[in-house]
């Protein structure tokens, strides 16, 4: 058992009194490459990463679900039979919204037994590397095993994205919680957010002695916040003036027509969604046929459309790309939603200690807050660590009944 499992034990314990039944983690993510392309039924390549989230989650005799965490003191508590996204609020709404949209999913609410769930976490919070989806997985793949109802993995991040939507209010794609659900070691994860279809891709970072920096600005972002809605709000009045479903269906040979039709802040928004749908593709042809350390000019020309065309950086993001690039990174963009949070700088190893000094010197002669840097590795998906007694009886399963329609199906 790790620290981060014992304490979440531990944690549990202190909480509700007893021992849980067992321990479920779920990753965070760095996305590679592909930002805000996921709402625009485009393509993306995150990777899991090697900080988890540990759902410490113990089955009840009544219909009571009472979650608490390592990051609140407070314990929340409802009853399954009443859930409902609109009452729930705070970090809470994550657990609680994703036991609700297993409901929409078809498991039968007015019959499953109530849980107690304990979340310890080691992934940042508000450094875009997706710590929500990273708790939305872990209680995704706990319940879904505690209540025996058998959806695969594809579900499940449909199943956390309706959470992430409809209970948080954060109007994302399905991005995060795939890489979460999906992940695979020293691999990141290709997916077409419109079919959902993935792609295992190996990327050699181990292979090739590279390492994946991560450069936390401590500048916190707030997904719900008015700018990343209304960038998905030009997203889908560009698509519509261009009379396509989505971005997906604009290519960049549509751009010079975009320009003619559309304002200036729109076509700049388009622009970037489009490019980055192609810089996807690129990416992943290029680590096909020959290796990580080509992709570095896709990454910095990834972290330029963003800054300059959806304008969601930040000066101290700017400066994390500038800087890691001049010390010798292959490759830097700032990653996640934007409006503060990390870079990434794919660097070799024997570089990698110089390369954060450098960043930190830079923070310091900007009289910037110091930056938290650490190297992530490529990691496996969501998974169950431990199951010390069987919550339920090996042949107690809940019949599912029919999904309601939801908006991400």
């Amino acid at each position: 058992m790790t620290d981060l499992q014992r304490t979440a034990t531990s944690g549990f314990e202190n909480a509700f009194g007893s021992e849980p039944h067992g321990l479920w983690t779920a990753p965070g993510r760095v996305n590679i490459i592909g930002e805000h392309t996921d709402y625009n039924d485009g393509f993306v390549f995150p990777m899991a990463i090697d900080r988890r989230t540990v759902a410490a989650v113990r089955r009840r005799d009544d219909d009571r679900i009472r979650v608490s965490s390592s990051f609140s003191p407070e314990i929340v508590e409802v009853s399954v039979r009443a859930l409902d996204p609109d009452a729930l609020h705070g970090w809470s709404a994550y657990p609680l919204g994703v036991a609700w949209a297993l409901g929409q999913f078809g498991a039968p609410l007015q019959e499953v037994p109530g849980v107690d769930i304990y979340i310890h976490s080691d992934v940042p919070v508000g450094a875009g590397l997706s710590s929500s989806a990273a708790i939305e997985a872990s209680v995704a793949v706990a319940l879904n095993e505690i209540w025996h109802l058998d959806h695969d993995r594809r579900t499940l991040a449909k199943i956390c994205q309706l959470a992430e939507n409809r209970a948080v209010g954060a109007p994302t794609g399905i991005m995060d919680q795939s890489a979460s659900l999906l992940g695979r070691r020293d691999c990141g994860v290709f997916l077409d957010c419109r079919s959902l279809e993935t792609d295992v891709i190996p990327l050699g970072f181990e292979e090739h002695d590279l390492e994946l920096l991560v450069i936390d600005t401590r500048v916190e972002h707030a997904h719900v916040s008015g700018g990343y809605a209304a960038r998905r709000a030009s997203c889908e009045a560009g698509a519509a003036a261009l009379g396509a479903d989505s971005l997906r269906d604009v290519t960049v040979g549509d751009l010079e027509r975009a320009r003619e039709l559309l304002d200036d802040e729109t076509f700049r928004r388009v622009r970037h969604v489009v490019t980055e749908n192609q810089r996807v593709l690129d990416t992943v042809r290029t680590l096909r046929e020959h290796g990580p350390t080509s992709i570095g000019e896709l990454l910095v020309a990834s972290h330029a459309s963003m800054r300059d065309d959806f304008e969601i950086s930040v000066p101290e993001l700017d400066l994390a790309v500038e800087t890691s690039m001049a010390a010798g990174a292959i490759g830097s963009r700032m990653t996640g939603g934007g409006f503060g949070g990390a870079a990434i700088a794919l660097v070799p190893v024997a570089l990698a200690s110089a390369v954060a000094e450098a960043v930190t010197a830079a923070f310091a002669q900007a009289s910037f807050t110091a930056p938290t840097i650490f190297p992530v590795r490529p990691a496996a998906g969501a998974t169950r660590e431990s199951w010390p007694s069987p919550p339920l009886p090996a042949n107690c399963h809940f019949r599912l009944v029919p999904a309601a329609r939801t908006s991400v199906e």
